[in-house]
Order: C-alpha cells, then structure tokens, then sequence
C-alpha cells in the first residue's frame, strides 16, 4: 500500500490537488512523533490560517480506521500512526515476494540518465582524490538503474593535452619498453614526474611537437599514446573490479576533437562568439560570471569546448532526462559557465545537466596528491585496509573459512562506505580505524549485523519464513518494520537528491534497530507465532540490508 496516497485521499484542502498532498506527506525525523507527518506550513497562504490551526482542523475532519490508528496535530505538522500489524503484514509479505528487487521501482520508465563519473587520466594511476568520484558516481548508477531508468555510465577519460607529448619526450629520453611494461602504470608516471622535475627549455619545445604529432595522426607518436592508453586502461580495471564499479562510454576527451568545431561554428552563427586579446570568448558578465573562454589565441581548444561539445553528443546520442558530472566543487564555475553557454545557445536541455559536486578526500596525516610525484595512490589505500580488515578477521575469529575472501568485502566496503557516508559535499578525513571499526557508523558494523542475522537463520534451519495468520508487534520488533518499510522511500530520495549516503545512513539505522530487537527479544527460543513471525522479521532485515549495500558497490559475507 502507498500509505502517503492513502492518507491523502483522506485529506482536503482547497486549491491543493491529492497528489500534492501525498508529495507533501514525510517521514518524521524521530518515529516516536509518528509513522507519517504533513508539514502544514505550506498551507497557511491559501487557507489563510497558521500552520498549528490548520493541523488542528484537519485533524478534526479525519476519522481513524484499519490502517491508520492515531491523528495527532502537533505544532502545526499533522502526524499519524499506521496499524502496526497491518504494516508488519504488508512489509514483510512484500520483501519476501520482492527478494533482491525489494525497494527498486520502475519510477524511471526507462528514461536514461547519462552520469559522467571517475574520469581517469591516461597515464596518471589513481589517487586517493579519485575515491569519491568513483565510489559516488557508481552508486548513483546503480541506485537509477534500480528505480526503472537506463543509466549510462561514461568515463570521461582525460587523453588529450600537452601533457602525452611531454610523456612520449620523457619516455625517447630515458624510458624503455620492457621497463615500461614491467612497472606498468607507475613507471610511465614515473617518466611524467622525471620530465617536470628536469626539462628545459629545449624539451619543452620537443614535447609541444609530440602534442603536435598525435593531433596529426603520426603512427609512431599515436602508436606510444595508444600504448600508454592501454596500460592505463588495464590498471583501473582491476580497480574498477574490485570496487564493483562499470561504465558503459569510455569516450573521453580526445573522442570530441572532430565535432567541437560545429560547436564553435553554431556560437558564432548565433552570435555569442566574441574576440577578447586573441581568444574567443562567450561573454557571462550580465549573469556575474567571468567569460568562457573556447578558444585560445593559439587556436587550442579548452576543457568548455569539449565539455560542450560532449554535452551536444550525448544529447543526440542517448537522448537523456539527465546528465550529471560527478566532479569535485572546485570545478562549481566551470560547470556553471559551460552550461549557461548551451543554454544561450538555445539547448532547452541545459536545464537537465546537473553538476553533482563532491568535496575532497585526505588521510589522517593531510596527503593529498601533488604534481611532483608525492601520491598516495588507492590502490594501496584498498590494499591496506583489506590487509587491515584480514587482521582484524583473524584476531575476532580465527577458526573462520575464506579470511581471505571476507577480508576483501570487509576492507573494500570501509573504503567505499567511508566515502559515500557523509553528504557529498563534506570533506573527508579517511581514517583506517574509523572506516573498519566493528562499532559506530561503518560498513563493518552492517556487514557484521548481516551475518548475525544469518547465523541465526542458520541455527532455525532455514532461509526464508513465512508470516503466521495471527501474531503481536511488540514496540522494539515495529521499530524494525518501521524502518523496512521506508527503504523504498530511502531510495528514491537518494536519487532525486543525489545523495547515496542516505542509503549508507538508513543501514546503519536499520542495524541499529535490529541489534536491539535481536538484544531485547529472544528469536529461537520463542515459541508458537511469535518465533515465526521474529525469524521472518529477521530474514526481511538480512535482504533489505543486503539490498541497501549492493546499491553502494559493497558485499556481505555470511560470516565474519
């Protein structure tokens, strides 16, 4: 049952349509206040009246009856109690009929959602500032392809620029293939730092000519960035795989050389094009911001081109309800530049790019990384805390089969939870201890809730259980329905806000609940009905939960 549509239909307000109602209609922060709340602030212009008196009305016109058992007006929000057996009835029945499908829809209707996201750069490994792009961007994937929409997932790879012809120069001073193919990645970036540090004038030069080169499709200086390319390529994968993460576009940078100057034409057929010291610009001052610059005096095209440039190829190509660049805040002026531009271009789809900014990552001791070869690269960030979850796994429970394979789930969800947790705008602070503490607000504490959930099914003999005819909801065993039967909400709000780390939050609340209820009421030594419907409620909690890791890219083990 949609409770929000059945408590609207209950409701009426002049001027104020049943569906907006629902809309309007919320969880309450704390459940004590009730199950379900209307904010009546949002009424008092048309009714004429304060918020407190208009719930106090409403209140008034609403009769109680099977599904809901209480109306409360409370400072002008108007709460309301559904019937906890018929909540635990309808909650259960639908998880265990839903299985792994349970809080997805098809809300999307198909609809694509192109998301733009981790954005490697060729020849560069990855560090510790590329977390949250990926883990945020392949959350978002996932949570829409959930709700019915067709994500497309483009790793907008970062290959062109004078920085591949400054590598093929590195590489003809001092590199070599076999050293190159052995040290993989880390070497050619090694060749990168080394020409930072010791180029001349004179180098300088001859890397501005190997740019030149591969523009112009010379074999050997393409043949060198193709191989560069590929062994990029092949790194991120095996990271891309351990965090869960795909991409269905590997259309990066160098893809759109061919169709930015159509873009540059149709600018200035429309006259927005203008020339300031050499350079073609779109001027923003009448909307406070500073121009966006297309080109250079040289001729070079910029980043706006080719994001530009991009945004009308995705448009022509998937058709999208929307695209977002999960890209970090500092870029806050260039996305909104590049997007006034399409819009004054006339592109009535401008309203449908969505920059979705994160802030930045940092370990306990402030590394970051820098252009002069000091990282902190995430694949020895994934390392350590899998080698650091092993230990732990292994002092908490030695006797325990496939440490290994349960260490990885545990140390991989720690980085990905300890990224997606907070509100994306957050900096963060990565500690190791934190992100794998078996308490607090951390993947570990769910994952360890899953597999005490299943250690108990185990012990009952089975997996699944169904509900009995008749049985009694306790306050603590609600709690749990409660919090079961707003995952779907959960998910949804995550994706209209953009925000996985609601998912992240709602299963450490549902954890919560559930250790409580495991602490308070006895499951296996119950009898009759109550054990039945306490073995239910716990297989309900181990899917959801199941559920509400997978959407972040996190397993859970059986055991840990």
């Amino acid at each position: 049952m949609d409770y929000k549509k059945y408590i609207a239909q209950k409701i009426k307000v002049d001027e104020v349509s049943e569906e907006d109602i629902a809309s309007a209609i919320t969880l309450p922060p704390d459940f004590r206040m009730g199950d379900y709340a209307l904010p009546c602030f949002r009424f008092a212009k048309v009714l004429r009246k304060s918020p407190v008196q208009i719930a106090d009305d409403l209140a008034k016109g609403i009769s109680t009856d099977d599904v809901i058992s209480e109306i409360t007006p409370v400072n002008g929000y108007l709460n309301f109690r559904i019937n906890k057996l018929g909540l635990a009835k309808e909650t259960l029945d639908k998880i265990s009929a839903e299985g792994e499908k349970y809080g997805s829809s098809d809300v999307g209707g198909g609809r694509v959602v192109c998301i733009d996201y981790s954005s490697v750069n060729i020849a560069k490994p990855f560090h510790i500032g590329h977390l949250s792009t990926t883990v945020l961007g392949s959350a978002l994937y996932k949570i829409y392809n959930f709700l019915g929409y067709k994500a497309v997932g483009i790793n907008h790879l970062g290959d062109y620029g004078t920085q591949f012809g400054k590598l093929i120069s590195a590489y003809k001073h001092w590199g070599d293939k076999k050293t190159v193919e052995e040290g993989g990645i880390h070497a050619v970036n090694d060749l990168y730092v080394r020409f930072n540090e010791c180029a001349d004038e004179e180098m300088e030069r001859e890397a501005r000519e190997y740019f030149r080169l591969i523009e112009s499709g010379d074999k050997e200086a393409n043949d060198l960035f193709e191989w560069f390319k590929s062994l990029t390529l092949a790194y991120v994968d095996k990271i891309y795989k351990r965090l869960d993460v795909r991409f269905d576009s590997y259309a990066g940078e160098r893809f759109y050389t061919d169709k930015m100057q159509p873009v540059i034409d149709e600018l200035n057929e429309k006259g927005l094009l203008k020339e300031s010291n050499g350079a073609k610009i779109v001027d923003l001052e009448e909307f406070g911001m500073p121009p966006c610059l297309i080109l250079r005096s040289d001729g070079a095209s910029l980043y706006a081109t080719r994001d530009i440039a991009a945004a009308v190829y995705r448009k022509k190509t998937y058709d999208f309800y929307k695209c977002l660049y999960v890209v970090a805040y500092q870029q806050n002026l260039h996305f909104k530049q590049f997007f006034k531009v399409l819009e004054l271009m006339g592109k009535d789809w401008a309203k449908d790019l969505v920059h979705v900014a994160y802030g930045m990552v940092s370990l306990e001791d402030g590394a970051m990384s820098t252009r002069k070869g000091k990282v902190v690269w995430l694949e020895d960030v994934i390392s350590k805390c899998v080698e650091k979850a092993y230990a732990i796994v292994c002092e908490k429970n030695p006797d325990l089969e496939n440490k290994e394979e349960i260490a990885e789930k545990v140390g991989i969800g720690a980085v990905i939870f300890g990224a997606l947790y907070n509100n994306k705008i957050k900096d963060i602070t990565f500690s190791y201890d934190k992100v794998l503490s078996f308490e607090g607000e951390t993947s570990v504490y769910v994952q360890y809730t899953c597999a005490r959930a299943n250690s108990v099914l185990e012990k009952a003999g089975a997996k699944t259980f169904e509900l009995p005819d008749n049985f009694v909801v306790s306050d603590e065993e609600f709690e749990v329905v409660r919090t079961l039967s707003s995952f779907p909400e959960t998910v949804r709000e995550a994706a209209e806000k953009y925000e996985p780390c609601y998912i992240a939050r709602y299963a450490v609340e549902l954890a919560q609940k559930f250790n409580k209820f495991y602490f308070d009421c006895k499951i296996l030594t119950a009898e009759g009905n109550a054990k039945q419907f306490r073995l239910a409620l716990t297989c309900a909690t181990l899917r959801t939960l199941k559920n509400a890791l997978s959407l972040l890219g996190i397993g859970v083990p059986e055991k840990m």
